[in-house]
């Protein structure tokens, strides 16, 4: 199994709008002339931790692996500034982060929240990136809002009702409204009775404050700046190879990559039967062949 924890061979400070964030380098044998896999994990507001650990071991196929905490998250500075949390500025920062570590092109993988960052970065540098990896991901929000609806009604009348009420009137600190959320994230977040480490981690840590701003009070409900974004004709611009993931279960639904599959016109899509948002940790067998098998058919000099 790919996700064995291994230990940065690197950690780079990196100046970003006047502030410092922290990145995370793991090295292959082959060094330098290994390709360069860029993973850009979920929030907004999460530390790398749950991601970095799940893919840090490909540097044991041969691959250069980089994820960074995101300004706002994890080691990096905490800002409190919320004109900051804009998906623009954070396409500069992955900018910034490529050239700080002498990446010219690279393998962008983004999982959640960091598919959206990949997807805007790849529309705007296209030319930095060999192949787009967008794993559990969207690129077409107000879609995502019909398909969470759908997954909320799946809860019954009654609790749809309650959660309606609750949210009607600000009370989303309620705790049959709180109960309804965690039954949500059980079945469509991460499926694993006990959550891994490396997530639980990240979760504890969470900056709420970048969230709130760009999406929303929690996973089920975007109400923030990104609310209305979408991208879907955008991709058609895309010539790259791309490979769409997702799980049966997912929160960002199936429906959801298929939308992203209208738009990419060289793109794989994967969807994981036993996984919902996590499949790197709740079905590992499965996943990671299919990312591996993908990255080596597309890997070579840069």
């Amino acid at each position: 199994m790919i996700s064995e924890e291994l230990v940065p061979d690197i950690q780079h400070r990196i100046s970003v709008d006047g502030y410092t964030v922290t990145a995370y380098e793991f090295i292959p044998a082959q060094g330098s002339e290994a390709d360069t896999l860029l993973c850009l994990n979920g929030g907004p507001g999460l530390p790398c931790d749950y991601l970095r650990e799940a893919h840090s071991g490909l540097k044991q196929e041969g691959f250069r692996v980089i994820a960074f905490d995101q300004l706002g998250t994890g080691a990096s500075d905490r800002p409190a500034d919320p004109s900051l949390w804009t998906i623009e500025r954070y396409v500069t920062e992955v900018l910034t982060v490529l050239d700080a570590l002498a990446c010219k092109q690279v393998h962008l993988l983004g999982h959640s929240w960091g598919g959206w960052l990949a997807i805007e970065f790849a529309l705007t540098y296209p030319q930095r990136l060999k192949t787009l990896i967008l794993e559990d991901t969207v690129a077409d929000i107000p879609h995502l809002s019909r398909e969470l609806d759908r997954l909320r009604q799946a809860l019954g009348s009654e609790t749809v009702a309650m959660m309606n009420r609750f949210e009607a009137m600000g009370r989303l600190d309620h705790p049959a409204y709180q109960a309804a959320i965690t039954l949500l994230n059980y079945r469509h977040v991460c499926r694993l009775d006990d959550w891994p480490a490396p997530l639980q981690r990240s979760i504890d840590d969470w900056n709420m404050g970048p969230y709130q701003t760009m999406q929303g009070p929690h996973e089920f409900l975007y109400n923030g700046n990104l609310r209305n974004w979408c991208r879907v004709e955008e991709l058609k611009r895309l010539t790259l190879p791309a490979l769409i993931t997702t799980g049966q279960h997912d929160e960002l639904t199936p429906a959801c990559a298929s939308r992203i599959r209208e738009g990419l016109p060289h793109a794989e899509l994967h969807v994981f039967p036993n996984s919902s948002h996590m499949p790197f940790y709740e079905e590992p067998e499965a996943y990671y062949p299919v990312l591996t098998d993908f990255l080596q058919r597309h890997s070579g000099t840069l």
